[in-house]
C-alpha cells in the first residue's frame, strides 16, 4: 500500500492528475481540491454537467475549515457523530465554491493518503454520469471518456455497499437530499436528542 500511497501523492501534486480509487461505498475518481485542471479532467472523464459540484474528501472537519468551508455546529455535530463514514455534509463555502458537500471516508488507503498529502481532494463517483455506480476498477475504466493517471485496485467492492447519505446545513432544519446508509431518524437523534 505504501507504493500506492507514495504514486497517488506524486499524480495528485501534478496538475491536472486524477487518480481512481476505491472508498467504502462506490470507486472514485479524485484531484487535488484546488486543481482547476484536474477538476475539468473529471468532468469531461464522467460526462458530467459543471453545475454538479465535486464533493471534498477531507481528513478532518478542521481540513475542511481550513479551505473554506463554513461549519456550522450542525455540520460538525453530523460530521464528529457519522464521520469517517458514509455522510456527505453540504455547508457554505466561499467565493469560489458557494456550497461544499464534505466527506471524511471510511476506508483504509482514502484515509492515508489524506492524513499523508494534508491537503483536501476533490471527488465523485467513477461512474459515467447517469449511469449505476461502480464497484470496480474494470467497470470504471469501461464507462469513462479517456484515461486516469493512476488505478488503485482495492478489489471488488461489496455489491450493497451504498452512496453516502447527503444532507444539507445550508438550510434550517437541515435537510437530507440522498438517502444512504446514515438514516434521517440516526441524523435526528444526532442533533435534537
Amino acid at each position: 500500500m505504501q507504493e500506492d500511497l507514495q504514486q497517488a501523492i506524486k499524480v495528485l501534486s501534478t496538475p491536472g492528475g486524477v487518480v481512481l480509487v476505491p472508498t467504502e461505498t462506490v470507486y472514485g475518481l479524485v484531484c487535488d481540491w484546488e486543481d482547476d485542471l484536474a477538476r475539468k479532467r473529471i468532468y469531461e472523464l464522467k460526462g458530467r454537467s459543471e453545475n454538479k459540484p465535486l464533493a471534498m474528501f477531507a481528513a478532518s472537519a478542521d481540513m475542511a475549515a481550513s479551505s473554506g468551508v463554513q461549519l456550522n455546529a450542525e455540520a460538525r455535530i453530523l460530521l464528529e457523530k457519522f464521520a469517517p463514514g458514509p455522510i456527505t455534509v453540504i455547508a457554505p463555502g466561499d467565493e469560489k465554491y458557494p456550497t461544499v458537500g464534505v466527506r471524511i471516508p471510511d476506508h483504509e488507503f482514502i484515509r492515508q493518503l489524506l492524513e499523508l498529502y494534508q491537503r483536501p481532494l476533490a471527488s465523485t463517483s467513477a461512474n459515467a454520469s447517469g449511469m449505476p455506480n461502480v464497484l470496480t476498477p474494470a467497470e470504471a475504466i469501461k464507462e469513462l471518456h479517456g484515461t486516469v493517471d493512476l488505478v488503485i485496485d482495492g478489489g471488488t467492492l461489496p455489491c450493497d455497499a451504498a452512496a453516502s447519505t447527503v444532507v444539507t446545513v445550508c438550510e434550517t432544519p437541515c435537510r437530507i437530499l440522498r438517502q444512504g446508509p446514515v438514516s434521517e431518524d440516526d441524523i435526528k437523534a444526532a442533533l435534537y436528542q
